[in-house]
């Protein structure tokens, strides 16, 4: 059985398309996958990148009530408006110069 190199890069051609879609298919089902009513959830690992803070801190601030959090089958997750609420409200008023005589 032979098949002339067009025919087989046509074949290859529609393969390839379908791999695409597929991908863009596991894509959109890995992105639905960490969202809660179309929010992302972050892990534990991500805030502390984000935060730049030790576990013991992002501890301290979910015992304190300071960073909401949800527990999901035994893992803890963020929603990520929480989060960016947090780092807004840690903003402290800028300092302003002292003028010396």
């Amino acid at each position: 059985m032979n098949i002339e190199q067009t025919e087989f890069l046509l074949w290859m051609k529609r393969i390839m398309e379908r791999f695409d879609i597929l991908n863009e298919n596991i894509r959109q089902q890995q992105k639905l996958k960490g969202q809660v009513d179309g929010e992302e959830l972050l892990d534990n690992q991500d805030v502390l990148q984000m935060l730049k803070i030790s576990s013991r801190s992002l501890q301290r601030y979910r015992s304190s009530g300071r960073l909401p959090y949800y527990t999901i089958s035994g893992k803890v997750y963020y929603k990520q408006s929480d989060v960016q609420e947090f780092i807004r409200d840690s903003f402290s008023a800028p300092m302003r110069e002292k003028k010396y005589n």
